[in-house]
């Protein structure tokens, strides 16, 4: 494990949320009430209450943010990205072992609305990245077709698709194929031994 669990799963929450969004993964998949509360079942939030439009409104611009640092050209342009996003909230950070997690540190209010919980807990998830020296782990999908995001966390930094199953799979067989067709092509110099005439 590179973070704690409750980190690591903070970010598995932003990479998640941004990409429900057609800037990462072409199709808007939180368009509406129904779209964010399959996001929070999705991610089992606790101690979310029932979600109205200006929800809605504030996951939608902390969406485009947490993009923003993924996407930043260098360390302190994601620094300010998060700075930002961390400022605007009020962090109330406790203690807490529910669902059967043991002792982690929350940093939004019990019964805070979802914009706050994500703020705090996603904001400093990515602020404890950053802090680390680990701004790289943030990274988008090498698919030339694909835009999502995703965080590297294995060992040695090799993770280089958002979806080992599809992208990472479909750029394999491309890969396979593209060294079939090399192997089965003939060299330039028997190439050129087929096209000269023959000679007595």
């Amino acid at each position: 494990m590179i973070f704690t669990h409750d980190t690591e799963h903070a970010l598995a929450v932003v990479v998640d949320l941004i990409n429900t969004g057609a800037a990462a993964s072409g199709t808007e998949r939180l368009g509406g009430l129904p779209g964010l509360q399959a996001f929070v079942e999705r991610n089992t939030f606790s101690d979310v209450g029932r979600l109205t439009d200006a929800d809605l409104l504030r996951v939608l611009d902390l969406r485009a943010r947490f993009h923003a640092v993924f996407r930043a050209d260098d360390v302190q342009a994601a620094v300010d990205r998060i700075n930002e996003v961390v400022g605007e909230v009020r962090t109330t950070p406790h203690l807490t072992d529910h669902d059967g997690y043991d002792w982690h540190v929350h940093f939004f209010a019990p019964g805070a609305p979802l914009g706050e919980h994500l703020a705090a807990d996603c904001g400093m998830a990515l602020a404890y990245v950053v802090a680390a020296g680990e701004l790289d782990r943030l990274r988008t999908c090498e698919a030339p077709d694909c835009s999502r995001v995703l965080v590297d966390l294995s060992r040695n930094r090799c993770r280089r698709y958002c979806d080992s199953r599809t992208c990472g799979n479909r750029m394999h067989v491309a890969a396979y194929r593209a060294r079939r067709r090399e192997g089965a092509a003939p060299s330039p110099r028997a190439a050129a031994a087929k096209k000269a005439p023959a000679t007595r």
